[in-house]
This record gives C-alpha cells, structure tokens and sequence, in this order.
C-alpha cells in the first residue's frame, strides 16, 4: 500500500490512512493480556514450530544488533536470546512495538529475566532507530496491520547495515489443495468464537481472518520487498502456505 492511497485496508474495511493506527492500537491493547494464551489455542500450538523454524532461518550470530518489529510480547525476541544463550554467546535485541499494552505482557514474561532485551515503544513506519545500525530486522504476524507495506520495507531496509538481513513471517495463501477450504472455515467460524470465549474480543479474531485474506500472496509479497531495494529475496511456506518466511539482504 503506498503512501498517497486515500483508503487503505483494515480487515475488509477500507478506512483513511490515519484511522488505521488508532484501530490496530486498540484491538492489541484488548487482546494482550490473552494474545499468548491465544495463539497457542488457535494454533494448537503450531506457531512454536513456526516460530523455531523462523530463527533456524534467521541464524542469529552472538555479537549482531537485531531489531524484532511489532515484537508484542516478545516471542521472536526470546528465542534469539535462548538460541545465542546455548551456543555461549549474546546479541543486541530490540523489541519494537507500536503497543505499550503488548510490550508491557512481555516484560511480565518469565523469560525477560534472563534474555538481554531492549524494549521499545515505536512506529514500524518511523523507527526511532539510527541508520544501518542494525545486523537483522525480524517481523512476525506483525507487517499486514501496518498501514504502508513500502514504508515499513524502507523503513527496515533504512536501519540495516549493509549486509543486513530482513525475515519476515506473515500468514499467507494456503497453497495446499483442499486445506483452504478447511482453513476458511476454521478462519471465519471458529476463530471470532474462540477470541470471544478466551480473549473477551472475537471481533479482533475476525479482523484477524479478513487481514490475512487481503495481504499478498507470497509472491506479490516478494516483489514488494524487492521494490525497497532489497537482493537474494526468497521464501519459504510453513504448513502448506498457513504462513510463510520471506528473506532478503541490504547490499
């Protein structure tokens, strides 16, 4: 979405550019105190092997300055900590997030007492972070709720020192034969009931379905982040396209 649209998506909604922030801020803030609990419900416990997979990818080294973006709780940022701490070493890890209710769930978590993890309340459209400072730029289930995709892609490649890497995890277009069907059905039917029952909000649960179904397709996405200038773009799918990683390098 670029920035002269007079409409930008919020579900199956179209709504003005500056309404879209205040929308995503305030279903986050309803939801955080379950979101953990709730992406464990919904996905049966699936997005940890999502997520593991997603660090093996990204291959964080001990030394690197990595910023996770729309890092709510701090799930990705936790897992590099955890990797590194295995292997004898540390990295720089900042939480980025737009939302102080998420951030604040995170900092709560057991596990932020031992991983070494900046937190920071921030736009992903306007980073409060320095210029090619950073070694890797993560973003999970996070980039489809911010209002320009290129100015967020700018704004990842703008902080990655040359060399840098951008991972980003999304859930996708289900390219399994007859698991879309079934995946809509699970979208559209359970999961608002569930997020009423578990998290008091099953409206933000439908926002969740309608935003997956208007993000792009894995390729459309890719040559959207080759577009902000980045090389070696590539992706991969998770469960027959629930979810998909793409990478690509800052040369």
């Amino acid at each position: 979405m670029n920035d002269t649209a007079k409409t930008v998506p919020f579900g199956y909604r179209d709504v003005a550019p500056e309404e879209k922030p205040e929308l995503i801020r305030d279903i986050f803030s309803s939801v955080a105190s379950r979101y953990d609990v709730m992406n464990d419900l919904m996905s049966a416990g699936v997005h940890r092997l999502w997520k593991d997979a997603f660090v093996d990818w990204l291959n964080p080294q001990a030394g690197d300055a990595i910023i996770d973006v729309a890092g709510g709780t701090g799930d990705i940022a936790f897992r590099i900590a955890e990797r590194l701490r295995a292997k004898g070493g540390a990295a720089k890890i900042t939480v980025c997030d737009i939302n102080e209710a998420m951030l604040a769930e995170g900092q709560r978590r057991p596990e932020a007492k031992a991983a070494n993890v900046t937190w920071l309340c921030g736009d992903g459209e306007n980073l409060p972070i320095e210029d090619t400072s950073q070694d890797a730029y993560t973003v999970a289930f996070g980039i489809r709720n911010f209002t320009h995709l290129d100015r967020a892609l700018a704004e990842a490649y703008r902080v990655l020192k040359p060399g840098g890497r951008f991972l980003c995890m999304e859930f996708s277009r289900v390219a399994a034969p007859g698991l879309d069907e079934l995946y809509d059905l699970y979208s559209f039917a359970v999961l608002p009931r569930l997020g009423e029952l578990v998290a008091g909000d099953g409206a933000a649960y439908r926002y969740l379905a309608e935003s997956i179904r208007r993000f792009p397709s894995q390729a459309a996405f890719a040559k959207l982040i080759a577009a902000a200038g980045f090389s070696q773009v590539k992706y991969r799918n998770l469960s027959g396209g629930i979810a998909a990683m793409h990478s690509g390098w800052k040369v």
